[in-house]
């Protein structure tokens, strides 16, 4: 019997949406509506650049290429001359912790980082960039070399897929505080300079080594944070009780009570806010994504792409 792909994705759905994002792109030419889209230039950098030669300066050739301190020792002028990389490695964090086991409306929010995640990899790959990632949940986390190949793309997704079939509400973890935080060192440590370093998490357990380590990456990459959340933190209705838990233990919470509702909504908010006011301290992007409505639209809207439009026959 298949099971609900509300609660949990299969491999074959996640490769099924290759061809569902086409218009996507992660490149500094955005839309004017896209959420990456700076007030005057895109948050992206694009691809770097590879010094090719070292060469005699010619007329028409732009003097802020010029090399003084060639020029000053040959006495002629000289100019560094650079090419496009031809591709920009992307490494997707996903996140598949107890804490993402969770939806109150239409997803967990462990879908829709894996559904995101899936979208990002295929537009990556037809970008012609490399793409590789680290897939983790509470007990260990698996690495993946960002490589031009669809090989590596569906390995990576078929981890996503493992991982999130082993999700249940009495698994039982190994969790730690600071679990986001190692995978963040692990990201440090694969994306020296020029990468895309893309995350679809919740974001649950951040703190200033958060901060800090998300600031250290964003100096050399560019770095685009998935924020995935539960409408139920927007607003909380009332009801007799709901169950909570950190991934280890559980409790029963009464709804009833407005003071309840409003501390258990703003603990989630201020997780929110807090993320959000990191994109105005780090050179980072966030795109905030709700497991309430269908990913692939959302996405679409977030990067000022329109759905495309059916024929009519």
């Amino acid at each position: 019997m298949n099971s609900d792909a509300r609660i949990h994705v299969s491999l074959a759905h996640l490769r099924s949406l290759q061809g569902a994002a086409r218009g996507l792109s992660f490149l500094p030419r955005q839309p004017s509506a896209s959420v990456l889209n700076g007030r005057h230039a895109s948050r992206l950098r694009g691809r770097g650049l590879n010094f090719e030669e070292m060469r005699h300066y010619l007329p028409g050739d732009d003097i802020r290429s010029i090399d003084w301190k060639a020029t000053a020792r040959t006495g002629t002028p000289h100019v560094r001359v650079f090419t496009e990389e031809r591709d920009r490695p992307a490494l997707l964090v996903v996140d598949q912790r107890m804490s993402m086991f969770f939806g109150s409306q239409l997803n967990m929010k462990s879908v829709t980082a894996a559904e995101a995640a899936a979208i990002a990899t295929f537009r990556v790959l037809d970008a012609g960039d490399r793409v590789g990632g680290i897939v983790f949940n509470d007990d260990t986390h698996v690495e993946f070399s960002p490589k031009r190949s669809r090989r590596t793309g569906y390995a990576l997704l078929e981890s996503v897929a493992e991982m999130n079939a082993a999700l249940h509400a009495d698994r039982n973890t190994t969790s730690t505080p600071g679990g986001l935080n190692g995978v963040l060192g692990s990201v440090a440590r694969i994306a020296h300079h020029d990468h895309l370093v893309l995350v679809f998490s919740d974001f649950d357990g951040i703190d200033e080594t958060t901060h800090r380590r998300l600031s250290s990456i964003a100096i050399h990459n560019d770095v685009v944070l998935f924020l995935v959340y539960d409408p139920l933190s927007e607003h909380i209705e009332p009801g007799d009780a709901a169950i909570i838990g950190d991934g280890q233990m559980q409790a029963e919470i009464d709804l009833g009570s407005e003071a309840t509702r409003a501390a258990v909504g703003g603990f989630t908010r201020e997780r929110l806010a807090r993320i959000h006011r990191w994109q105005k301290e780090i050179n980072l992007s966030v795109l905030p994504l709700s497991s309430g409505e269908e990913t692939l639209p959302q996405i679409r809207r977030l990067m000022g792409q329109l759905a495309p439009k059916r024929s009519v026959r």
